[in-house]
């Protein structure tokens, strides 16, 4: 193989269209692509790929169809022919495209006929299905009208063959009606949908001729399949008044075999809204009882449904799932028609039981359907008549003492009364983790702290919390009740273990808020003691993990009960702080983050003299400081100080406030104090690992407490502000001079990373404060000049890789919170890190990715706040900024990208709101500059997830001449009130140079709809994108495909409309245009 892989080898044979193809070379080409070693896959490759992409490799794959003897060739071969097929098949002449077609249906009607065919190329049989569809989207139906006739007359002479195309109809639908976005545009679909409903009477008699007359069951099953598919399109007539759907209920969902797509089938017509067909009401009626009937055969209300679901095979596992989805979806849509007809009681009660026993199953997707369902249902029940619990016994209850709406909606409850009985116990049984919760049961039932967080599980809880909240409004009795009785059997053992603890404790946890204060007091104060006592009574670390777990979880979700009961407050943080010397994994974090948000909830209380207290709770806890958090790890102490700090700073007094600081930051500025001592003494002992470990854990501190005091930090910021950036300077000398001396690889050790650490802290501390700072002036004359001093310099000076990128946050923050005032500071902040920065990230779009964002980031909080500083800065610079921006909507990391259109979109405003001079000074400098680059990006496919900011852009670009607010000369006119008629013209030669192969009359539309839709943005994305569709496909001479004309009306409309709004606002419109008396 490595021969024919050899660069000079006879493997670029292939490349030559002077010979004929060598159909055995090509198969052992495709085949060492396939198998054969790294580096001849690669040179395989880039031959393939060469082959692929001449103009002339379409003419060669009916050889290779017909020739070669591997599959994988023979797919290689399609492909060629999808791309001529979806880029140039309007630029081959008729009889080459009719010629194709002819070719595929053959080679389809060949491979398909015979069942021992159809089975064995299944792969290359989808593949020409695909090919076959791509071929309809351009052909049909005005050079193939016939194909719905054709494809449904061949179907009745052959099963097999009727079988494929049932599949070619699901794709054509697909790519109609689900896939047409950004591959058609919206004239060629709306046409072909048009096309597709006009001619579907054809398709659906053949689907019920199938149906009710084939006994060959895959044929059966793919034309289930298919009708699946156009169900969710067929105009509702299809469905409601034939047989399809009691034919689909009696004959094929007590099949086991066609029973999981019938029930798709149902679904989704039971997800149709007949809200305007009241006509239809009857046979939504007659579907749910005739379905249920035949439920109660196949799956008896008596079954063990989660038994059965466990022990079930695949095809039975999934009929119980979409079991689930058409009950659900069913209920979603059609529940409030059933509950008013009372012979359909029954059988809603059945389905509801149905649901009940689903929802037990050890299957989270099908549990996730049936939460959905409660979710809605107890939602809509509450939502009906929110804080009225209903209290009367009978059932369907009388009285004239409430309105006939408090009537209907208690009635409505008691209906389903017993059933969300049910469904509360199901939900606390299987609630699911929250965030908070830390100390988990691993696969090996070990008792462990959680290190990642899971995402569906999270989301997950957050649905079943609102469930269960729902639940609780609509009886707390209940619910009370239910939680109770299982706590109890927790402490008597019946019930214990470490999960159905975890669920009830997560359960109880999750309804804070949901019932009345003194309920929701006794009812706690049960729980905590019940749980207290759990603790004293279980033997084992991990038992009392669980169990410290779920109390530390239960009462950080209850702050309304802590700030109403102050005594239970005290003995919950003093256990809390108990838990801080628990070294069980994961105990202390829990610990650490119950505390901050017990702190952050129940602020003011620690800092109130509260009654037979002599001092407020906050003096005994920093007096124990050392003592609570001595067993903690550092990231925990910064937990810590950070819930202190939201305490202080809720305390009203300036004076015992900034106390209260100076006693909490007394131990890590002794220890800042003494390291900073030891380096002024010997400024070696920076080369210490531990020397550097201690500042940054200092910093870290002082940072998390700065997130919490907020402003008030600058009590403490005075006192390590200068040593701080002292330290700073001696750092970055340090780690120059090791540069210096090392080179890059002295810059990666682990002994500069700990350096840039303590730089990076730094940096961090002053963000935080900044941002939070609440006296501008103070930050401007007190904090920047030694700032800027310390750290722009060395910013600049230093080499890239010693670039802090917290510097660009920095900048940032200071902007942000200074706004206009640091306009005249600018200037200097550009020259420090600009265009060093620039020159860091435009070298590629991929190296110092943090520095990239934050660089952008920096430039977007200047345009937002302080647009009058860029003014200040000089032209050469300032052309800088706009082609930094530039180069921002270039790239492929989409948060930069976005970030750059949002600038710029931000510069246009500012530069509007500006004095005539400047704005129209930028216009003439930048205007058609942007607007190329603009369309550059815009037209690259790999940046379509932008599409909707390119689109917001240009189309307010294009208002700006429409409202003649562009009033320079652009380009080469003479007359600004030419702008309009120079800029059609110039857009349309921009586009014609690099899209020669469109037509006049696509870029004539293209522009001039732009013009026309610029008012609405909505309009102007699908133009726009109609206009991306089109740039990927050589037309030739046929353009019937774009339907020019009727895109031309509608776009005459558009403008008829947008003139319309403009004559309705005075002086919109220049005098001469409008149609007025003339004196």
């Amino acid at each position: 193989m490595s021969a024919v892989m050899n660069p000079n080898s006879e493997a670029n044979r292939l490349l030559n269209f002077s010979e004929r193809l060598d159909i055995n070379l090509l198969d052992k080409v495709v085949g060492c692509m396939y198998t054969g070693q790294r580096t001849e896959q690669m040179e395989a490759q880039t031959v393939l790929t060469t082959l692929k992409e001449h103009p002339e490799a379409w003419t060669r794959v009916d050889a290779i169809l017909e020739f070669s003897q591997n599959p994988q060739t023979k797919y290689f071969a399609l492909q060629i022919l999808e791309n001529v097929i979806k880029t140039r098949w309007k630029a081959l002449p008729r009889a080459q495209c009719d010629g194709i077609k002819t070719y595929i249906v053959s080679l389809i009607i060949r491979t398909s006929s015979l069942p021992e065919m159809h089975e064995k190329h299944k792969l290359y049989l989808t593949k020409l299905n695909f090919v076959l569809v791509q071929i309809l989207k351009k052909e049909w139906p005005k050079n193939w009208p016939s194909f719905i006739t054709d494809i449904v007359g061949a179907s009745k002479t052959n099963e097999w063959l009727c079988l494929n195309n049932m599949e070619i109809l699901r794709l054509l639908s697909e790519e109609i009606f689900d896939y047409s976005s950004g591959t058609m545009t919206q004239a060629k679909t709306r046409h072909l949908k048009e096309s597709m409903c006009g001619e579907f009477q054809q398709v659906f008699q053949l689907c019920l001729f199938v149906m009710d007359n084939s006994t060959n069951p895959p044929l059966v099953a793919a034309t289930l399949q298919t009708l699946l598919l156009f169900l969710n399109w067929i105009p509702l007539g299809y469905v409601f008044e034939t047989n399809l759907v009691p034919s689909l209920i009696s004959k094929f969902l007590p099949v086991p075999m066609f029973r999981n797509v019938t029930l798709k089938c149902l679904t989704e017509i039971s997800a149709i809204s007949i809200a305007q067909y009241p006509q239809y009401e009857k046979h939504i009626k007659d579907m749910f009882r005739d379905t249920l009937q035949q439920l109660q055969q196949v799956l008896p209300l008596q079954t063990d449904i989660k038994a059965v679901y466990s022990k079930g095979s695949d095809d039975e596992q999934k009929f119980i799932q979409n079991l689930a989805m058409f009950l659900a979806s069913y209920l979603k849509e059609h529940v409030q028609i059933v509950e008013k007809s009372p012979e359909l009681h029954e059988q809603l009660g059945n389905t509801l039981r149905y649901v009940t026993l689903i929802s037990q199953v050890d299957e989270t997707e099908i549990f996730k359907i049936c939460l959905e369902f409660w979710n809605t249902l107890s939602s809509e029940l509450y939502l009906e008549h929110p804080f009225k619990a209903y209290t009367t016994a009978s059932y369907f209850p009388s009285s004239l003492m409430k309105t006939p709406f408090e009537s209907q909606s208690q009635t409505r409850r008691k209906f389903y009364d017993a059933t969300l009985s049910t469904v509360r116990t199901i939900m606390i049984e299987r609630m699911a983790k929250p965030e908070e919760v830390l100390v988990v049961e691993n696969d090996q039932g070990e008792v462990v702290r959680e290190f990642m967080k899971d995402t569906d599980s999270i989301n997950m809880y957050k649905l079943m919390r609102e469930t269960l909240v729902y639940l609780t409004h609509l009886d707390t009795v209940d619910t009370e009740r239910i939680m109770t009785d299982k706590l109890h059997r927790q402490v008597d053992g019946s019930e214990w273990s470490w999960k159905n603890l975890n669920t009830l404790c997560w359960a109880i946890g999750s309804i804070s808020g949901a019932m009345h204060e003194e309920d929701e007091m006794r009812f706690l104060v049960t729980v905590i003691k019940e749980l207290l006592g759990l603790c004293e009574q279980k033997r084992g670390k991990d038992n009392k993990a669980i169990i410290a777990s779920n109390i530390m979880y239960i009462v950080g979700q209850y702050p309304r009960f802590l700030r109403a009961h102050w005594k239970f407050l005290k003995t919950v943080v003093n256990k809390l702080f108990e838990f801080m010397h628990e070294t069980h994994d994961g105990v202390q974090d829990m610990a650490c983050d119950t505390f901050i948000k017990i702190a952050q909830k129940c602020r003011r209380h620690f800092v109130t003299i509260q009654v037979s207290e002599s001092y407020p709770f906050i003096d005994e806890i920093l007096l124990n400081l050392r003592s609570i958090i001595c067993d903690l790890g550092q990231q925990q102490v910064q937990t810590f100080y950070e819930a202190i700090g939201y305490m202080i700073a809720s305390e009203a007094d300036d004076g015992t406030q900034a106390s209260l600081i100076e006693r909490l930051m007394a131990l890590p500025n002794q220890i800042w104090d003494e390291t900073i001592q030891m380096i002024k003494a010997n400024p070696e002992a920076l080369k210490d690992v531990e020397c550097l470990k201690q500042f940054a854990n200092v910093l870290r501190a002082n940072q998390r407490a700065c997130i919490s005091l907020g402003n008030v930090y600058v009590h403490q910021l005075k006192k390590i502000f200068y040593d701080s950036l002292q330290l700073y300077k001696l750092l970055s000398n340090s780690i120059s001079a090791a540069v210096v001396v090392g080179g890059d690889l002295a810059n990666k050790g682990p002994f500069i990373r700990n350096m840039k650490t303590v730089k990076k802290e730094i940096l961090k501390i002053l963000s935080s404060w900044i941002s939070k700072a609440t006296n501008p002036q103070l930050v401007y004359e007190y904090f920047l000049p030694p700032m800027f001093e310390a750290i722009l310099l060395d910013y600049k000076t230093n080499a890239p890789d010693a670039r802090e990128p917290e510097v660009l946050t920095l900048m940032r923050s200071v902007v942000e919170r200074l706004e206009g005032s640091i306009t005249p500071r600018i200037p200097e902040i550009f020259d420090g890190v600009f265009q060093c920065t620039l020159e860091m990230i435009n070298k590629n779009f991929e190296e110092y990715p943090e520095h990239r964002t934050n660089f952008f980031l920096l430039l977007q909080a200047v345009n937002q706040k302080c647009f009058a500083g860029l003014l200040t800065i000089p032209g050469p610079q300032f052309k800088l900024i706009i082609d930094s921006i530039v180069w921002a909507f270039k790239h492929h990391m989409r948060n930069v990208a976005e970030i750059g259109l949002q600038i710029l979109y931000q510069m246009f405003k500012n530069i509007a709101a500006q004095p005539a001079d400047v704005a129209q000074s930028f216009y003439k400098a930048y205007y058609l500059v942007l607007l190329e680059h603009l369309f550059s990006v815009a037209s690259d496919p790999t940046h379509s997830g932008n599409l909707n900011l390119f689109s917001t852009i240009l189309a307010y670009m294009f208002t700006l001449i429409d409202d003649k607010k562009v009033v320079v000369a652009l380009g080469g006119v003479n007359d600004p009130s030419d702008n309009m008629t120079f800029l059609q013209s110039y857009i349309q030669q921009m586009l014609k140079s690099a899209f020669p192969h469109l037509t006049e009359s696509q870029i004539k539309i293209t522009v001039a709809g732009m013009f026309q839709l610029d008012q609405d943005v909505g309009q102007f994305k699908e133009h726009l994108r109609d206009f991306l569709v089109q740039i990927k496909e050589f037309t030739g001479d046929d353009e019937t495909d774009l339907f020019i004309e009727e895109r031309e009306g509608l776009l005459k409309k558009a403008q008829e409309d947008k003139r319309k709004i403009q004559m309705a606002v005075p002086g919109i419109l220049n005098p001469h245009e409008i149609d007025d008396m003339e004196d």
